[in-house]
């Protein structure tokens, strides 16, 4: 069991490092902005969770101030949850109307139970903080404890079911990436709603003196877990597919880049007038990989449109780097000629990456 609140705490505050950085690069995206509401009331409140399940103060706070702003925290991460798929799937006007709205029954919730956790003696705060399960004293301390954790629980069973719902229904028709995610953020909404659904029945049960047998709120602990894991791992997975997607790319552009340097040499050597850039940079920055990619392609391609009449000349059956070799030679000697400019390194599908694997194919002979 520590071993799983230590792998969530860590899988946590992993994913909060990753959305932070993503969202100080699109500040302004309302999707990402929920995300990080999400995964960052799950990762702040984990230590204070922490602190309350052993009964220590934290901060300078008691274990049941630690409880209410874990469980703010976590109904926090929720709401970011539903705004998230309210912004995924209405449009930015009506999304913000319903986020507004959702936030009502947040407000509320985290108002009542600031009010219990204020209302409990203070002869029963670490108790009602480590095992509510068997409680004494008074009415009030009773009540106040079962408002506290019945109003925490049952807000989270009201998000998680509705989430499992429309993550369900919006999966259908998204892209891979994104139906990927949604259908493991689904399945980690699918433990989350059994287990709250018990943690409920268990607050109200033991009002009434009650408790729920400990195997079924083990159980419930089981869900909770892996869940809460699981819906990390949903959420945050479609952004970091496309982070690794674009690194994938970067790195083709990378390869490419420098498999073309051959070639691009002698063409540059001999028009160095076709340069697009003409004034060298410092240094080989990341977002300059793209960039560098493309403009050595289009050099490449180019400097071959100039060399062609005097390849045009050497014998076809010689090799296409030879012949190219040879008419850059003949042009460096300053012979003029009459030919017309002809095709080389004619790729054998249409598209850029065809065109490039053709380009680096010449460039490789060239070395």
């Amino acid at each position: 069991m520590e071993y799983l609140k230590e792998t969530q705490g860590i899988v946590a505050f992993s994913a909060l490092a990753v959305v932070l950085y993503l969202l100080v690069r699109r500040p302004h995206d309302p999707r990402l902005r929920s995300v990080t509401g999400l995964v960052a009331g799950w990762a702040i409140g984990y230590p204070f969770g922490r602190a309350a399940a052993n009964g220590r103060w934290f901060l300078g706070l008691d274990p049941m101030v630690c409880q209410l702003i874990q469980h703010a925290l976590l109904q926090v991460g929720v709401y970011g949850l539903i705004c998230f798929f309210i912004f995924s799937a209405l449009d930015d006007t009506r999304a913000r109307r319903h986020a507004w709205i959702q936030l009502a029954p947040l407000l509320l919730c985290n108002a009542g139970m600031t009010w219990a956790v204020v209302a409990i003696p203070d002869d029963l705060r670490r108790a009602a903080a480590l095992v509510p399960n068997s409680l004494g004293g008074g009415p009030t301390g009773v009540l106040a404890i079962t408002v506290f954790y019945a109003l925490g629980n049952g807000y989270l069973l009201y998000g998680f079911a509705a989430m499992f719902v429309w993550a369900r229904r919006y999966a259908r028709g998204a892209e891979p990436r994104l139906r990927r995610g949604l259908l493991i953020t689904s399945t980690g909404l699918g433990l989350l709603v059994p287990a709250d659904a018990i943690f409920v029945s268990s607050n109200i049960s033991r009002y009434f003196g009650e408790p729920l047998p400990r195997w079924l709120l083990t159980t419930a602990v089981w869900f909770l877990l892996p869940g809460v894991l699981l819906c990390v791992i949903g959420v945050v997975y479609p952004i970091a597919a496309m982070r690794f997607a674009a690194s994938r790319l970067w790195l083709r552009h990378l390869r490419a880049y420098h498999r073309l340097a051959p070639l691009w040499t002698l063409l540059n050597q001999s028009f160095p007038e076709d340069a697009l850039h003409r004034v060298p940079s410092k240094g080989f920055s990341l977002r300059g990989v793209h960039r560098r990619y493309y403009r050595r392609v289009i050099e490449c391609r180019d400097g071959l449109v100039r060399i062609s009449p005097y390849v045009a000349e050497t014998p076809d059956e010689m090799p296409l780097a030879e012949r190219l070799r040879a008419g850059l030679e003949t042009r460096q000697a300053g012979a003029v000629t009459l030919r017309r400019p002809i095709a080389l390194a004619i790729p054998e599908d249409d598209g850029m990456d065809a065109d490039v694997r053709e380009l680096e194919k010449l460039a490789v002979a060239l070395r």
